[in-house]
Order: C-alpha cells, then sequence, then structure tokens
C-alpha cells in the first residue's frame, strides 16, 4: 500500500512539474503516465477523426511508438495538429503504453461564394482570399480574408467597403461560407495641393503627376484612385521633373494623403523645397582605363556648357559612353558622372569618369509583383541576362523600355548580392496596371456622308503576353460601315522585331452616284535600328469594287465611269517607312521630333504600277513651360511616278480636312472641271506646313485636360496622271491653299477628342470649304 501511495505522488509530482496545460481556441491536453519510465510508447491511438482519418493526426505528431519523448514533444505535437486547421481541439494523454489523442474537427467548408460584390468579380475575389471548399473552417483565417476583399477594394478606389460572413451549416460538420460585400460609394480625391512651389504654379505640377482629383468622369479614367504605390511614383515624378529642368538640388520635404471618413475622400499634399536653378558647366571626359581615348569620346556626350541643367541627359551621355566602352571590349568598365557645383554662378560641370569598375556578374535577374504580365515579356526589355557582365547603364535602359510599355504602375530595379562576391542579384518590382480599353469616336463628313460614329476595344497586353489587338467597328448616317483587325507580336520569335497585320472592311456611298466597297490586308514588320529610328516593312494587298447599279452614268465624268465599268480594281504593293520619334510623351507630346519617310512600289500582280515616296515631320516645343504653351511646326511632301501613260485615280495623291484644315477631303488639287460633275482626280505631287500653338484653357481645372489651340495651314496639290478623257481638269498647277482658325482639344476617357474651325485664307473657286472639323485628335 505504501508503495502504491509513492507511486500515486510520484505520477502527481511529474504532472504538476510538467505544466501541461494548453491555452488558445479552447484546447487543453493532459498527460498520465502509469509508471515512472513511462517515457516511451508501444502505439498511438487516434479519436475523434472521423473525417480527417487517423493516419492524417499520425502523421502530424513528432512522437513515434517506441521512441523516447519529452514534454516538449507532445508540445509540438499539439501546435503541429492546431497548425494544420483541422481542428478545434486537441487532447493528448499516455494511458498505459499508448498515446491517447482525442481531437475534435474543426467544419469542413462544403462551398465559398461572394455576394454583393460587382466591381470585382468573383474569381478576382476568390484569388485573393486563402479559405477554400474542402478546407478547414478558421476564423483567424478569415478575418485575414475579410482584410484581403478590403484591399482589393481600396485598390480600386472604394474605401467605404464593408464585408460580413455567413455560415450556412449542412449537418456533419460541413458548412457553406458566404462573404457577403457592400461595396459602398467610391473613395475620391477631393483635393492635390503643392507647397514650396516658386518656379511652376500647382496647375503645372498636378499635370505632371498621375494622381488626378475626382470629376465626374472619374469613375472612367481611375486616375483619383489613391494608394501608396502611386503616391512614391509621383513623388518620383516630380523629382525627375524638376531634375530635369535645372532644379538638381530638388526634394520633396514630405507628402500626405489625409482620409476624411465623412466625406470618404482624400486629400494629398506635397511640400516641396525646390532649390535653385543650375546650367551645365565645364564638361569634361577623363578615362583611366587603359585603351580607352577619353577624346574619342567627348562627342558622344549629350550635355553641353551653358545648356539648362537636365538629369536626363547627363544619363543619356552616360548609356552612350558605356555602350561604346562595351563595344570596344571592356563590359566591366564603368561611367561616373561627377558633378561641380558652382554657387557664385549656379552651374554645375559634369565630368565623366570611365574606370575599370569591379568585376561583376549578373547571378539571376529576380521578378515580383507581376500578378498578370508574363516573366518573359518583363526578361526580354533587358539587353543583359544571367551570366553577363552587369552593367548599370544598360539596367537604367531597361528600366525606360518597361515604363515606356504602359503595363506597369509603377517599374522598380534594385540589385541585392548574390551567391558570391563577383555576383549580382537584380530585382525587378513592378505593378500590373489596366492596359485595356474601349473607345468610342464621332466625326463629321460633309458630302452627304452626315455624322460618323467608331468604337473601339484595345488591348496593349493581350494575356499577360505584351501582344497588341484592337477590334473596330463604325457607321455613318449614309449607311456606310466600316470594321478593321489590328494584331502585333512585338517579339517575334524572340526577336526584337513586331510582326503583326491590319485587315479592314468598308462600304460607302459617294453622293449617290456610286457604292464604294474597299478590303484591305497589310502584313507588317518593324525592327529598330538605334532607340529613336525604326524600319517597317509591309505588304499591302487593296482590292476596290465600285457599284452605280440605280443611277445614271451621266452623274459620274469619264474617269469615275472608267473605275466603275472595270469594277473591281486590286493594288498589290510593298513599303518601306523609317520613323525617327524623340517624343516625350506620345498622348501630350512637348519636346521632340516625330517624322516617318515611305517609300511604296506597286505592281506585283494587281492593277496598280507606280514608284511613291512620302513623308513628314512634326517638331513640339515647350514655348512656356509653366503655362504649358506648346509649340509644333509640321510639313509633310509626297511625289508618285506611273510605270505606264496613266495612273489610275485611286493612286494619286488626295488630302483630308486634317492635312489643311478649312477644306473637306479631297477637297482641293486637280477635279474634272467645266461644271457638273466636278470629281476629284487626286494629284501627283503635295506638300503642307502647319504650325500650331496649344494652352491649357482658363478657368478649368488642368486634370480635366481641356486645352486651345490657334494654328495655321497651308500646301498645295498638283499633276495629273489620270486619263481624263479629253475632259477638262482644273487645279493641275501649283496653287497655294491656306487657312487659320482656332481648336479645342479634350483628353477624354474616350481618346482626344478635338474640334477645329478654320477659315481659308487662300482658295481656289472649284475648291471644297468645310470650316468645322470633329473627330479624333491625331497629330502625327
Amino acid at each position: 500500500m505504501k508503495a502504491g501511495s509513492r507511486f500515486l505522488n510520484a505520477v502527481s509530482a511529474v504532472a504538476l512539474s510538467a505544466g501541461l496545460v494548453a491555452t488558445g481556441a479552447s484546447a487543453a491536453f493532459l498527460v498520465s503516465v502509469t509508471s515512472a519510465e513511462a517515457a516511451v510508447i508501444q502505439k498511438i491511438d487516434v479519436r475523434g477523426a472521423s473525417r480527417v482519418g487517423d493516419e492524417a493526426v499520425r502523421s502530424n505528431l513528432t512522437i513515434q511508438p517506441g521512441k523516447n519523448f519529452s514534454n516538449a514533444d507532445i508540445d509540438d505535437s499539439v501546435k503541429q495538429l492546431y497548425d494544420t486547421g483541422y481542428f478545434s481541439d486537441v487532447k493528448i494523454s499516455v494511458s498505459g503504453r499508448a498515446l491517447v489523442v482525442t481531437v475534435q474537427e474543426a467544419k469542413l467548408i462544403n462551398q465559398v461564394v461572394f455576394n454583393g460584390n460587382r466591381k470585382i468579380k468573383d474569381d478576382k475575389l476568390a484569388a485573393v482570399v486563402k479559405t477554400h471548399a474542402a478546407g478547414p473552417y478558421s476564423d483567424a483565417q478569415i478575418q485575414a480574408d475579410i482584410q484581403s476583399i478590403k484591399d482589393a477594394y481600396a485598390a480600386i478606389g472604394r474605401n467605404e467597403v464593408s464585408v460580413k460572413t455567413q455560415v450556412v451549416p449542412l449537418g456533419e460538420g460541413r458548412v457553406n461560407l458566404a462573404f457577403v460585400v457592400d461595396e459602398g460609394d467610391r473613395t475620391k480625391i477631393s483635393s492635390i495641393t503643392f507647397s514650396g512651389n516658386k518656379a511652376y504654379s500647382s496647375g503645372r505640377l498636378s499635370a505632371v503627376i498621375s494622381t488626378k482629383r475626382s470629376n465626374f468622369l472619374s469613375f472612367l479614367t481611375r486616375k483619383d484612385v489613391y494608394n501608396e504605390d502611386k503616391l512614391r511614383a509621383d513623388e518620383e515624378a516630380l523629382r525627375q521633373f524638376y531634375f530635369n529642368r535645372g532644379y538638381a538640388d530638388f526634394k520633396i520635404v514630405s507628402s500626405d494623403a489625409s482620409f476624411d471618413e465623412s466625406k470618404n475622400a482624400y486629400t494629398l499634399t506635397f511640400n516641396i523645397d525646390e532649390g535653385p536653378r543650375y546650367d551645365f558647366g565645364d564638361v569634361t571626359v577623363q578615362s583611366t582605363v587603359p585603351g580607352i581615348n577619353a577624346d574619342e569620346l567627348k562627342g558622344l556626350v549629350a550635355t553641353h556648357q551653358g545648356d539648362v541643367y537636365s538629369a536626363k541627359q547627363v544619363q543619356k551621355s552616360m548609356e552612350a559612353i558605356s555602350d561604346k566602352v562595351a563595344s570596344a571590349g571592356y563590359p566591366f568598365a564603368r561611367v561616373t558622372p561627377r558633378g561641380n557645383r558652382n554657387l557664385g554662378n549656379n552651374t554645375i560641370g559634369v565630368e565623366y569618369l570611365v574606370d575599370q569598375g569591379e568585376r561583376a556578374y549578373i547571378e539571376r535577374i529576380e521578378i515580383r509583383g507581376n500578378s498578370r504580365t508574363r516573366d518573359y515579356v518583363i526578361r526580354r526589355e533587358f539587353d543583359l541576362s544571367e551570366g553577363d557582365a552587369f552593367n548599370q547603364q544598360m539596367i537604367s535602359r531597361a528600366k525606360r523600355r518597361l515604363e515606356a510599355l504602359g503595363y506597369f504602375s509603377s517599374v522598380n530595379i534594385t540589385t541585392q548580392p548574390g551567391s558570391a562576391p563577383d555576383r549580382i542579384v537584380v530585382v525587378v518590382d513592378v505593378t500590373d496596371q489596366p492596359t485595356g480599353s474601349f473607345g468610342i469616336g464621332a466625326g463629321y463628313a460633309a458630302g452627304g456622308d452626315g455624322l460618323l460614329l467608331e468604337a473601339s476595344i484595345e488591348e496593349k497586353n493581350f494575356l499577360g503576353r505584351g501582344q497588341y489587338i484592337k477590334v473596330t467597328a463604325g457607321g455613318g448616317q449614309d449607311g456606310s460601315r466600316s470594321y478593321g483587325l489590328s494584331f502585333t507580336e512585338p517579339y517575334f520569335l524572340g526577336y526584337r522585331l513586331a510582326v503583326g497585320f491590319d485587315a479592314n472592311h468598308s462600304e460607302t456611298s459617294s453622293n449617290d452616284n456610286y457604292d464604294y466597297e474597299e478590303n484591305n490586308l497589310i502584313l507588317r514588320a518593324t525592327a529598330p535600328i538605334t532607340e529613336d529610328l525604326a524600319a517597317t516593312f509591309r505588304y499591302n494587298f487593296k482590292q476596290m469594287k465600285y457599284d452605280s447599279s440605280g443611277s445614271s452614268f451621266a452623274d459620274l465624268s469619264a474617269p469615275y465611269q472608267n473605275l466603275v465599268n472595270n469594277s473591281p480594281w486590286i493594288r498589290s504593293s510593298i513599303s518601306q517607312t523609317l520613323t525617327y520619334n524623340t517624343l516625350d510623351d506620345m498622348t501630350l507630346p512637348r519636346e521632340g521630333i516625330y517624322a516617318s519617310l515611305t517609300q511604296e512600289i506597286a505592281g506585283l500582280g494587281g492593277d496598280s504600277k507606280y514608284y511613291k515616296l512620302y513623308g513628314k515631320a512634326r517638331y513640339f516645343h515647350l514655348l512656356a513651360d509653366d503655362a504649358d504653351i506648346i509649340g509644333s511646326v509640321a510639313g509633310s511632301a509626297g511625289y508618285v511616278a506611273g510605270f505606264g501613260s496613266h495612273l489610275n485615280v485611286f493612286d494619286q495623291f488626295t488630302l483630308t480636312n486634317a492635312d489643311i484644315r478649312g477644306f473637306e477631303n479631297r477637297g482641293i488639287g486637280p477635279r474634272i472641271g467645266g461644271g457638273s460633275p466636278d470629281d476629284p482626280l487626286g494629284g501627283t505631287t503635295y506638300f503642307t506646313v502647319s504650325a500650331e500653338a496649344s494652352f491649357p484653357l482658363p478657368l478649368f481645372p488642368r486634370d480635366f485636360g481641356l486645352r486651345g489651340a490657334v494654328f495655321a495651314d497651308a500646301g498645295t496639290l498638283f499633276g495629273n496622271k489620270v486619263n481624263t478623257f479629253g475632259q477638262q481638269v482644273d487645279g493641275s498647277d501649283a496653287a497655294l491653299r491656306a487657312s487659320v482658325g482656332l481648336g479645342l482639344v479634350w483628353n477624354s476617357p474616350f481618346g482626344a477628342l478635338r474640334v477645329d474651325y478654320a477659315v481659308p485664307v487662300a482658295k481656289e473657286d472649284y475648291d471644297k470649304v468645310q470650316n468645322f472639323r470633329f473627330g479624333i485628335n491625331n497629330q502625327f
């Protein structure tokens, strides 16, 4: 009896010293032993695991039959079982030589549904929550999922969202779970203010950042959605704006986003310090690399003494020098700019030092944050890959290319140490942004066509593969119809070669004299020559059908009767275009040149045989930076020569009301004379020039994108090689036409819409005038 008492006392002491009481989620476990040496069990007895199964429980224990175990092993086993999420209660005890594990299974999720969500579809929400069908019911995980849903709505500008859950028991421990979403109203940005700015007005700075104040069209543009990443991107945009305009000491003292719950709106405040404005001082190039002559590199420098300091030009110079040195067989050479500030005359002297940098190789390129865009779409913008010599200038160039794609709201490239001292890991952090758009365009054409409407769907990053696709459809009051499909693969077979096609079909009526049907197919390939210069090769196929059934041939001139009689016509040609583009922004360019030169040869079968040469160029320059007044001058010219004695009417050049405003499409140039009909014939030669200044409209917030313009156009279209069958021709000489006018441009969510009113100041009697022009703005 005394021995038994001593045994029970020992058991009690062991139990008390172990202190085996687990806390949380109503969990507890007890350990009982029947012998002082009961540290080894022979079997594991599982109770309560009807759904999960006994083996699943045993596999999550750290205790094994026949092996010693301790209280720490019991703690670990209990914790591991809870971590699976499948149990709401766990108890472990020892009975004889058996370890008894008693579990209470958690509820099992049968189905997860979302109710009340309209702005974010079910599949998008399912991707952000971790609770899923056939998984365990966990209060902690569900609360985390609720926060994830709120974060998803905050990303699209809805901070008022509330999320609740509904649980429907199904019996046998199974439940259906519903996330009930009240989306609330859109969170707005009530104001954006700048303090500390003296050189530039707040209105000018508001045009620099991507975040905009809320207006009645913000639900379409989504530019009034606040998030932390956009705020950081706006800060960087402001820095680059000032750095490229001479303010090398510019800094953002603070930026703040204040949320007013009562108004469900943010107020953004940027507190900045502009600092003084600098010009470039002495600019030199030095080299410590044997075999590299610094004097030979000076011609690559884009920064010149006396110019306004620009960080962009410094970076451009560094890249040009780096490329030259690397091509000379020095892949590890480093180009470092050294600035020397002279506060007496506000200049910065720049010395470009070329030295032998550390030998470092890229171990890997790690891409993060791309939820939609494929990895290879990002990798192909780098001119280097794993195993190549590390080159900081190439990294900077890749960053610019990624930003120019328009696929990402932010791009950040950093480096980390690799597995060895000479290894570097390049980390690319990106944030995907919407790349699809739906556009509606409208225009008005005189001459019976009336109102014209066009709708388009465009995707710049199709399926995350970086491919471009666009579908268009349009129609007019006269029954005209048009359809189009365009597709571009920007990296054909892995090379920087953009290959694609354009297919179009249109049907129109010309003053009830004849119906016209046109089918076009263009196959094209574009290859870059430099960063700014590219070459495009095209095969062009066009089929033209003319039909005058129901109309009298007396209503048609002889050349047009010939078209109808011999319809259909086919044009088969090849063309080559050189394009030079240094624009700073394709949507609203303020600086740069856009120019193209095309030559085309027709005669690969079909009815057309000619050689054409034509081109255009437009130069943009900021006339007043703070007032954001943009000036531009443009010119175009073309000449066609037939391989036979005559050209077809459709082979000669025609000018539109975009070339010389104030005149109709095909309103100037050679045409059948002597009264009616006066059908246009086009011309063999044309010249145009244009000058324009655009400016933000006063009294309107600049965020609204409304600008005015004043312009003057001039040009001529002359020469005729069409067989007129003896009819008189007006306009074969190079008579000058000119017009002046006013324009209104709105950068709307549907595209840049434009209205022009032009008055001809030089015209011929037979020209066709059209004062108003309304349609999609296309400056290039």
